[in-house]
């Protein structure tokens, strides 16, 4: 059954009372449901440090990206994958280059993520923004990723992904997902990496620990190294804040929040809607889109052996020419991650780096182990392309 629709059916029994009006349904913020009283003032306390402005003085800098997390996850809601305020996709600029027949992320020269903003004048030193070197000859952008239900995701085990790529081994299309074995920095076992656009992340607190110090420049237990700005790092003499900024009491709200924030809301499912997923199967965008998971066991019961429907595989695909170039973790250039389509309806810009503006355009730039799928989806009647679109317009 199609995620939502079950609470979208009413049935009017003969001389039932006269029902009331229907329960509002969750919305894109919400906490997940079932979650204890507890549970609920932590996953409340980590929105609160999540919206937080911070300062130099707590530790932002000396180069940095935003002063807040909702800065770029907050639209339609906190969590979000737009700028608060709803009207803009920021885009981050990551560059390298090849050097030997491999990838060089230039961290000599602040690679590969550019933090676009410094704190100015401090002792003797004067923090600026970063710019992309001369020398880089690869450069991309990536738009902000939403966060709503991905402790689900989180809370899948590693081993179900593991099997998912072995299946996909014998796909008709030549779809062949892979997983990506990256450090887990809270367990020390290297673990399935399911977060960031390369799969280079394995936890919803590595996550935000990685975030905290690449965006904001905020040093934490689980990151307690500053960047280098542009690569200078004699600059951190001047740092103003002892290393580690945050002792991890924000990184543990952070995944509080991160962690029970609820997934997405699904829109109205009309007859179009549901023919237009049976072209999404008949095309085979299911094969990488893959519509429903189940969790394993959680610390958080309401996380626990749910089942739920992020219409992604969160494997590494070889996209072809859709690959931004950036290796990281065990991700070549032309491998991305599988964007989970869940809450598609509120974004405004498409793939990794923004380029498409419309959905079809997004279709028809897949590349690579998509090429068939692309292709059919081209050869569609238009009244069939409306139908998916449709679809894919209530996700």
């Amino acid at each position: 059954m199609l995620f939502g629709l079950a609470g979208s059916l009413a049935l009017q029994v003969v001389g039932a009372p006269t029902p009331g009006p229907p329960t509002p349904g969750p919305s894109f913020g919400d906490p997940i449901p079932g979650l204890s009283a507890d549970e609920n003032a932590r996953f409340l306390a980590g929105r609160d440090t999540f919206e937080e402005v911070e300062t130099v003085d707590q530790g932002v800098g000396p180069v940095f990206n935003a002063t807040s997390c909702a800065a770029c996850h907050g639209s339609p809601a906190t969590g979000g994958g737009r700028a608060s305020g709803g009207t803009t996709t920021l885009l981050e600029t990551r560059f390298g280059t090849i050097t030997n027949g491999a990838f060089d992320p230039l961290a000599n020269l602040g690679g590969s993520l550019i933090q676009t903003t410094g704190i100015g004048p401090f002792g003797s030193c004067n923090f600026v923004g970063e710019t992309v070197p001369q020398t880089a000859t690869i450069v991309t952008q990536r738009r902000t990723t939403s966060l709503f239900g991905l402790g689900l995701v989180d809370a899948v085990p590693d081993q179900f992904f593991v099997n998912l790529a072995a299946a996909q081994q014998a796909d008709p299309d030549g779809v062949r997902g892979s997983v990506s074995m990256v450090d887990n920095l809270i367990t020390g076992v290297p673990s399935v990496g399911k977060f960031g656009w390369k799969d280079q992340v394995p936890s919803r607190a590595q996550f935000a620990g990685d975030a905290y110090l690449n965006e904001m420049g905020v040093t934490s237990p689980l990151f307690p190294n500053e960047n280098c700005p542009q690569g200078d790092c004699s600059l951190l003499a001047c740092d103003p804040v002892p290393d580690p900024e945050d002792d991890g009491t924000d990184l543990t709200a952070f995944a509080d929040f991160m962690t029970m924030l609820g997934p997405p809301p699904r829109d109205k499912i009309t007859g179009q809607v549901r023919n237009g997923e049976d072209v999404f199967n008949e095309i085979r965008c299911s094969a990488c889109h893959v519509a429903t998971l189940t969790s394993g066991n959680s610390p958080v019961q309401a996380l626990s052996n749910v089942t739920f429907h992020p219409y992604s595989d969160f494997l590494l695909h070889d996209m072809g020419a859709l690959g931004d170039g950036i290796v990281q973790g065990q991700a070549s250039g032309r491998q991305m991650r599988t964007a989970p389509l869940w809450g598609l309806r509120t974004t405004e810009r498409f793939l990794h780096d923004g380029r498409a503006t419309t959905l079809e355009d997004a279709i028809l730039a897949h590349d690579g182990e998509a090429v068939a799928s692309r292709n059919r989806f081209s050869g569609l009647t238009q009244g069939s392309k409306n139908k998916l679109l449709a679809f894919l317009q209530s996700l």
